[in-house]
């Protein structure tokens, strides 16, 4: 049988219905990769080397591939095995078959595949020059969440598969390599024809969907010892002071859940098509350039890519289906290095923004899929990519903090990441936990917690209580001011407030707005824009703070500023909901939208052109 240590999870609910594989079977439990960049073609091409487990008589083994040209499968001696790449599925990709001679007990073997990933590759973006800051060499990029990195390497992509890997990376020799591992060659090595060699192994069993791979024209800064951001040169300056805090973070991180485990936390600011604000992808977070407003103040999203080392990373969703697991408590965690580093007023302000998002959230989704246990079956795990993860997940963790008290819910805390550390998770495994481990059968407990309520139940139960920052009073008192009772924009304390108030003021709206009701004038609107200057707001959450109230009054000004900025970036976060906006106003938004995707789309990643494709149609 498969050793306990790496056996898949328990249970029917970490049955993953978005792989072919059968981990029970046999399963991959080390990847090495040996690639050559083709910035031409726009292809990685070469091998990849799987060491498999299986159980004794076990005759195949089923991966998961997508978009990828297989040329040929051999054992350990080069031997050719037989293979069959199955039909096609719209979410799942294909299931590539190899077979075998029967495993015998206690048998570990190799197989390598030979391939090519094609240039429309859903996980990689290949940016030309003219689509990075320095203008002169081109750059690739991956992006694994959820199942895309099928599309690149053929494994078996289901997070509750963790694995090892290595790899061996050729690419021209004026462009740096990193990867989401320990770097084995950090000058690359020359192998002749301009190119060299990078090397990269990953000790850590992780979920696949973390291999991850960056390629351009990169510099490096340290922050400490053990922390550093690359990025293009000519932005290395501005990330390395905006970025600075992330020392401080590791440090608080590991005062409040326990050790770090995976040696440096570095970032890669990539360039702005980035579909994400942030990747946990390990010892290397993936961060969007959005972060970067001159202030400091976005950098919670480091505290929370950083919090993912413990939660998602290290105990990891086994399933898509509960997502929450990651991202509940991560969300959770990252507010606590805030509240660590700034203080409690700052961070209750970023729990009431969320919480905000969440009320929004909760009026709009279907009922099945505002519960943190979801059903992903037959959808794409994106799906389950909502704001409910994120912020009733972590609520829920504030509920079960408040009610048991801090202590003894961050000693519980800590346990859970201890006792499960490389180990896939599932929401009955979390129950089973934090029954045995801190309700440890008090009814009384039991009963105030909901566990069940919350997880599997849609909206939020009785106990949920809502987070209150009284710095909010103030920016609320202004807002009615001004958007009620017609106020001048001049009475607006803007310069004395934070992002977080900020953002508070620009994302109040009246009770019992209906959908599509306008609520500001044209002479309130110019008022609000050049008075505050948010038609030159460097802070991208303002920015789009502003455009939503501006395009949802189809203020005809704002339009210049909104295609500037959906043409210089590409996060989904910001870009869906603007496309949306646009479109939702009809005979005046949507051939504003179409004009301005027809510009904007050769710039962002397939994860979010894929997205507004669906809505605005392919250009």
């Amino acid at each position: 049988m498969i050793p306990p240590a790496i056996a898949p999870a328990p249970g029917p609910e970490a049955v993953d219905s978005h792989t072919y594989a059968h981990p029970e079977i046999a399963r991959v439990v080390d990847v090495a990769l040996d690639l050559t960049a083709d910035f031409q073609a726009k292809t990685l091409s070469g091998s990849a080397t799987l060491d498999i487990l299986a159980v004794p008589g076990a005759n195949e083994i089923v991966l998961d591939i997508r978009d990828l040209d297989i040329q040929d499968v051999t054992d350990a001696e080069g031997r050719p095995l037989r293979f069959v790449v199955g039909d096609n599925d719209a979410i799942k990709g294909q299931p590539l078959t190899v077979y075998f001679p029967a495993f015998a007990a206690n048998e570990r073997r190799k197989i390598t595949i030979r391939y090519s990933t094609r240039p429309d590759a859903a996980a990689l973006q290949w940016l030309t020059p003219a689509q990075t800051a320095g203008g002169k060499k081109p750059y690739l990029f991956s992006q694994g969440q959820a199942i895309l990195t099928r599309t690149w390497v053929p494994t078996q992509d289901s997070p509750g598969i963790r694995q090892t890997y290595s790899a061996r990376i050729v690419a021209p020799e004026d462009l740096t390599v990193v990867m989401s591992a320990d770097h084995l060659t950090p000058q690359g090595e020359p192998v002749g024809n301009g190119m060299k060699a990078w090397r990269f192994r990953m000790n850590n069993p992780i979920p696949p969907y973390l291999i991850a791979i960056g390629v351009g024209d990169l510099a490096f800064a340290p922050f400490d010892g053990r922390t550093g951001v690359w990025t293009e040169p000519s932005r290395l300056a501005a990330a390395r002071w905006e970025l600075e805090p992330t020392a401080a973070m590791v440090d608080a991180a590991e005062k409040l859940y326990g050790p770090y485990r995976w040696g440096r936390y570095d970032l890669l600011v990539l360039p702005p098509s980035f579909p994400f604000g942030g990747m946990e992808n390990p010892k290397l977070t993936f961060a969007t350039p959005t972060i970067i407003a001159g202030d400091r103040s976005l950098v919670s999203l480091v505290a929370h890519e950083l919090a993912h080392s413990w939660s998602g990373n290290l105990v990891t969703n086994a399933t898509w289906n509960d997502f929450w697991l990651n991202e509940g408590f991560t969300s959770y965690f990252e507010n606590r290095i805030m509240e660590s580093l700034y203080g409690h007023d700052r961070a209750v302000q970023e729990q009431v923004l969320a919480w905000d998002g969440l009320q929004d959230e909760l009026k709009t989704l279907p009922a099945a899929d505002n519960r943190l246990h979801l059903d992903l079956t037959g959808r794409d795990p994106d799906d389950g990519m909502s704001t409910i993860a994120y912020d009733k997940g972590a609520a829920f963790l504030r509920t079960i903090e408040q009610t048991a008290g801090r202590e003894r819910f961050d000693a519980w805390l800590r346990g859970y990441f201890d006792r499960n550390a490389y180990r896939p998770m599932t929401t009955a495994m979390f129950l089973e936990d934090i029954r045995a481990n801190l309700v440890k059968g008090d009814p009384a407990l039991e009963n105030a917690l909901q566990l069940d309520a919350w997880v599997y139940q849609p909206g939020l139960p009785s106990n949920a209580v809502a987070p209150v920052s009284h710095a909010f009073e103030p920016v609320d008192a202004a807002a009615v001011a001004f958007y009620r009772d017609k106020g001048p924009a001049s009475a607006i304390p803007w310069a004395d407030w934070n992002t977080q108030q900020r953002q508070r003021f620009l994302g109040w709206r009246p009770d019992g707005l209906r959908a599509g009701a306008d609520w500001l004038t044209n002479a309130q609107l110019a008022d609000l824009e050049s008075t505050l200057n948010l038609a030159k707001e460097g802070n991208s959450e303002l920015t789009f703070a502003w455009l939503q109230i501006a395009l949802a009054h189809r203020y005809q000004p704002a339009v210049a500023t909104a295609e500037t900025f959906l043409t210089s970036q590409g996060r989904r976060k910001f870009v869906m909901p603007l496309f949306q906006t646009l479109w939702a106003e009809g005979d005046w938004g949507r051939p504003i939208a179409r004009r301005i995707y027809a510009e904007a789309r050769p710039l962002y990643h397939p994860v979010t052109s894929g997205s507004v494709d669906a809505l605005v149609g392919r250009p």
